[in-house]
């Protein structure tokens, strides 16, 4: 019957009055760049993180980019990241001018190794900037204390991972600042392009707001070299819409990731993900990996054969992408987990609204392709 990576159709049309009715507004009232959906939409996510201040941008790769610009970190500083997430964390460090640190992963999990990080400080260490990937949080308290000790900032990159739970605290009020990423694919998405910075520091958020709107906080003067970053009030008035529906979307990704973990349990040559105890999950990908390339694309081949949605996540670790070979200076590391992972992990169908049915038809595709029952 197929099963799509993700049914995005469905979201709408489960939606569709209320979407429908938000757009309207905003068309009516031409409130187009700013305003009430704007604003509205920052209150409700600092109030859904248990932040004290949510600051609106352009998207997630400027969420990261401006907190890291806001904080002053830039040429000749360092941030401590991972290797196996994607392109734009690594991106946004290079384009604030600092250079990236990357350390190894956890087996399972994907996030960040957290034992591996205190090693990798050094006195141009401005900031540890772990990746939810995924959705499922880092281990941050001994994260935090490590850079505590060590006088460093910390930043969520949680674009993937709105909702998601650490100790009964969410993702984005773990940290100094969070980046947020509404990519229509996201958890939380919009019709296009969106992005959030959540942090408690109201200096910080102040100075990210400035330098989202042209280093200007009163029209025409301009005491910094900012750029121009917004969310429109079209793509705020539909997250307004979604974001009551967040919890019980996330839940139903939870129950899809327990279920194929029941039907593809004990498959020879296939690792499923590891959700750690410590808080819950929200599985924006259900990601598997195969102990061969060639066993990954057989199974991938099988997938899109039966009209199953799947692709890589992800073909290369940052650190062995080509664009550092234009980078003085730049040492790539050896870093085995991550680099283990290269074009052998990839995602299966988990959405709101997935058919056991239809995760039945996945796992036997699955199944079969490696030689299964």
């Amino acid at each position: 019957m197929g099963v799509p990576l993700l049914d995005l159709k469905a979201q709408y049309r489960e939606l569709q009055t209320e979407l429908d009715a938000a757009i309207g507004d905003v068309m009516a009232n031409a409130a187009f760049i700013g305003g009430p959906k704007v604003k509205g939409f920052e209150e409700a996510v600092a109030g859904y993180c248990g932040t004290s201040h949510a600051v609106a941008c352009g998207n997630g790769t400027d969420a990261l980019f401006l907190i890291m610009a806001a904080m002053g970190i830039g040429k000749g500083d360092e941030v401590i990241t991972t290797p196996f997430t994607f392109w734009a964390t690594v991106e946004c460090i290079h384009h604030v001018g600092a250079t990236p640190v990357f350390v190894d992963i956890e087996p399972g999990t994907y996030n960040m190794d957290v034992s591996q990080v205190e090693a990798a400080i050094t006195p141009r260490t401005k900031a540890i900037l772990p990746v939810h990937i995924f959705g499922q949080c880092v281990d941050m308290d001994p994260l935090v204390e490590i850079a505590e000790r060590h006088g460093v900032a910390v930043i969520e990159d949680a674009c993937q991972a709105i909702g998601a739970t650490y100790k009964g605290r969410r993702a984005g009020s773990l940290a100094h600042a969070a980046a947020f990423s509404f990519f229509p694919s996201k958890n939380l998405g919009a019709a296009g392009d969106g992005g959030m910075i959540t942090t408690d520091d109201a200096d910080l958020a102040a100075r990210a707001r400035k330098l989202a709107s042209h280093g200007t906080s009163k029209k025409y003067f301009h005491d910094a070299f900012g750029t121009n970053s917004r969310l429109d009030a079209l793509q705020a008035a539909i997250l307004l819409v979604k974001l009551p529906h967040l919890d019980r979307w996330n839940g139903e990704r939870r129950a899809a990731a327990a279920v194929y973990s029941e039907l593809l349990a004990g498959v020879d040559g296939l690792d499923l993900p590891v959700a750690r105890d410590f808080g819950d999950a929200v599985y924006h990908l259900y990601i598997v990996k195969t102990e061969s390339v060639e066993a990954a694309e057989t199974v991938m081949g099988a997938l899109k054969e039966a009209g199953i949605g799947t692709a890589l996540y992800y073909p290369l670790a940052l650190h062995e992408q080509e664009a550092f070979d234009h980078v003085d200076g730049f040492v790539r590391p050896a870093l085995p987990v991550a680099e283990s992972c290269d074009s052998r992990t990839f995602a299966l169908p988990c959405f709101p609204g997935i058919t056991r049915e239809q995760q039945e038809e996945v796992a036997a595709v699955v199944r079969r392709a490696l030689g299964g029952a």
